[in-house]
Parts: structure tokens; sequence; C-alpha cells
């Protein structure tokens, strides 16, 4: 039987994306939603590192799982860093993907392209049962804002339909999710987490 590990989301985007990053290892993922897990953690940290590590802890005490949670954003040069952690709730209220992608292009209406530039950042932890340890790995992807939305969408994701890659020459939703999750932020920050995942399976 494979050793499992939780995943610490309700979003099937998401997981589909970790099943890719970690197709290599010889372990079974679940999400929240598999597993009939109803609590809800808030997410009220300073910073990514903060509410990362707090689903960690808190999904891996409820089922006693090895536990990967992230937390994670878009930060814009132009704007300070924004949206940064404030991501769905930039406007002051649970936005919709729509709302988001038409308040950024109107922050950076007028902004010349060498001035759009931003990154994705994400922030992943892991907690292993009996390890009072919390382990956290970080990705960067960089790229631009575009002055217009691509027509295709990434539901849960608004961001990546304005996010150019000029290394390829597209726009973050425009490539296949098996490709998108081997160049994300997320590929980044897994790749540093894969020997940890090793050690702790013994695989």
């Amino acid at each position: 039987m494979k050793k499992k590990l939780l995943i610490a989301t309700r979003n099937p985007a998401k997981l589909k994306e970790y099943k890719i990053l970690l197709k290599d290892l010889p372990i079974e993922l679940a999400s929240l939603k598999e597993l009939n897990i109803q609590d809800k953690v808030k997410e009220d940290g300073k910073s990514y590192q903060e509410n990362a590590k707090k689903k960690a802890i808190f999904y891996s005490k409820l089922r006693g799982l090895p536990t990967l949670a992230d937390d994670g954003g878009l930060e814009v040069d132009y704007l300070n860093g924004e949206p940064g952690i404030k991501s769905r709730r930039w406007p002051g209220y649970e936005a919709s993907d729509e709302e988001l992608i038409r308040i950024i292009l109107e922050k950076m209406k007028g902004i010349p392209f060498s001035k759009r530039g931003a990154k994705f950042r994400a922030v992943i932890s892991l907690v292993f049962p009996g390890d009072k340890k919390n382990y956290t790995f970080e990705g960067i992807l960089r790229g631009y804002i575009t002055e217009k939305p691509i027509a295709q969408r990434f539901n849960g994701y608004p961001f990546r339909s304005v996010f150019y890659l000029p290394k390829y020459k597209k726009v973050f939703a425009e490539l296949p999710q098996d490709r998108e999750a081997k160049i994300s932020h997320r590929k980044t920050a897994i790749k540093k987490a894969i020997p940890l995942l090793r050690k702790e399976f013994g695989i």
C-alpha cells in the first residue's frame, strides 16, 4: 500500500498540479475534499509562510497524516508587491476571478511594459506526525502583466490569464496544465522539498 500525503486543498486544479509534480514518487496524494474534511483554517497570517504553516499543522494533527499545505500569490513590482497575500481579498472582499482580472488591469493601465514586471511566489509547508519541526520551501516565477487578458481562463487562478512569460512567448494560462506545472513557482518549491519527502517516506 502506498504511503499517503494529505494535500491541504479543496481545489481540484491544485491537487492535479501536485499529482503532476510528484508523479515520480510512490506516494498517494489525497485532498481535503477526498477525505471529506470539512474543517477550515482561518488564513489570517501576515505572510505566506504563516498561512502555509498554520494549515499544514492543523490538518496534520486532525488526521494524523503527513501534510503539505501552501500559500502564495502574485506580486506586482509597480504596485509594491500587491496583491500579494491579499490575493482573492485584494479589493476588501472575496472577489471573483473576473473582478480580480479587471482590477489589476485598471491599476496597471498606461504603465509601460518595462515597468509591468511581476512574480508568482509560492511557499510550501510540510508537517510529519511525531516531528515537531515544520519545513518550508519557496518558489518564484517571474513574468510581466499584460495589457489585456487572454480569453482562456484557469478557474481559481485569475492572474494566470494576464501573466506573460517572455521565455515561452505565452501567457501562463495558454500553457497546457502539465507544461504549466513543470515551470510553475510550485515546481520550484516542490523540487526543493522532494529530498525531504523521500527521506521521511523512506523512498
